[in-house]
């Protein structure tokens, strides 16, 4: 498969004229800067490190590259989780003068807060990954998340038909209920389950949703889970990083590789699982493009202008609509784990380590 093989859903973004300043672009760079141009400075809150590899290495990545690639200055930091610490990276940022300033906020109480002081002070917000509910951003920039949850869906139905399982418990292992992804995501896998469960096909077993998205708090729910459900056949792991802490409750009980589990991202750790049996399935999301997709909308704002875009989305408390750009994701089984590495997300030397190294050989990775 040919790099780059994982489109944008439609989206056309043309330039429309200029936008009103936003802000000024005074105050020097800090934390991951880069570039030095004219026009104004970006800003840029990632959540955490600790729920996905995404946070840490993928997007600071990409992004950086982008906004590198235009010449102009961008400030990428990440809140570690932290609330507080998420309001403080954006004082500053606002104190410094960005001209846009680009969030994945923890929640959306807090998210919110940050974006009306931005908005205050004359900066244009871009609301990326999540949407901030009732928080106006300018643009929200994502994947198509009930299609990302709906395909975890029809993946483990998939799993638990090829291991001819009758009658499955099916436990959900639901993302942090703060994060308005979470509830797109359940909302698509439920659309596939439901009719499951009301048929008599799947039992509904255990639903329960991670508190920030915590994978030691995962395993520990799970692992109750478990001991409460002891026929569980089939787990809907929200992301990869619950769905290793499933795999690894499921290992103390000889049990991995026989209870199907879902996941998300296409970590390596994920993939990795994929390959061994461990996981079912995981769901690649291009970050690249988001990440591309994303600078390109906050470029044209620190230059004054401003771009129309295709679609948009209804912010569920506000009743808004917000410009959008949603991309597509897709599904990820272990004979398709070799798609990741073409399109350049993972390497084969970060995947095909150890004893992985025949799984991939075995799995047509090069």
């Amino acid at each position: 498969m040919r790099k780059g093989m994982f489109a944008l859903a439609a989206v056309g973004l043309l330039a429309t004229g200029s936008m009103a300043a936003c802000g000024d672009d005074s105050g020097s760079d800090s934390g991951s800067s880069s570039g030095g141009s004219s026009v104004g400075k970006v800003g840029v809150i990632l959540p955490d490190t600790a729920s996905s590899q995404r946070w840490g290495s993928d997007d600071p990545k990409f992004l950086k590259a982008a906004f590198d690639a235009a010449g102009v200055a961008v400030d990428i930091q990440n809140a570690q989780g932290d609330k507080s610490q998420f309001q403080t990276i954006a004082d500053g940022m606002i104190s410094s003068g960005v001209k846009v300033l680009m969030i994945v906020n923890l929640d959306s109480g807090t998210g919110k807060a940050v974006l009306d002081k931005a908005k205050a002070a004359g900066i244009a917000t871009i609301d990326y990954d999540r949407l901030t509910l009732n928080g106006g951003a300018n643009y929200y920039v994502s994947f198509d998340n009930v299609a990302v949850g709906k395909l975890q869906g029809e993946g483990l139905v998939k799993c638990l038909t090829d291991m001819k399982a009758s009658k499955p418990v099916v436990a959900e292992l639901n993302g942090s209920p703060t994060d308005n992804n979470a509830t797109l995501f359940k909302e698509g896998y439920d659309s596939v389950l439901k009719p499951k469960y009301d048929a008599g096909e799947y039992v509904k077993g255990p639903d329960q949703s991670v508190p920030d998205w915590d994978n030691a708090q995962g395993g520990t729910i799970f692992e109750q889970m478990l001991t409460e459900k002891k026929d569980i056949k089939g787990v809907l792991a929200a992301n990869d990083g619950l769905g290793n802490a499933v795999i690894s409750v499921l290992k103390k009980q000889g049990l991995n590789g026989k209870v199907p589990v879902t996941g998300q991202d296409a970590t390596v750790q994920g993939l990795q699982n994929i390959l061994a049996g461990d996981q079912c399935m995981t769901v690649y999301k291009a970050i690249k493009q988001e990440a591309d997709a994303a600078a390109d909308l906050a470029i044209s704002l620190a230059k004054g202008e401003k771009k129309e875009v295709s679609q948009s989305i209804n912010d569920p408390e506000s009743k808004a609509a917000v410009p959008s750009v949603l991309l597509t994701p897709t599904a990820i089984f272990k004979d398709s784990v070799k798609d990741v590495v073409a399109d350049g997300f993972v390497t084969k030397d970060q995947l095909c380590t150890g004893d992985f190294t025949k799984l991939c050989t075995d799995n047509g990775v090069s």
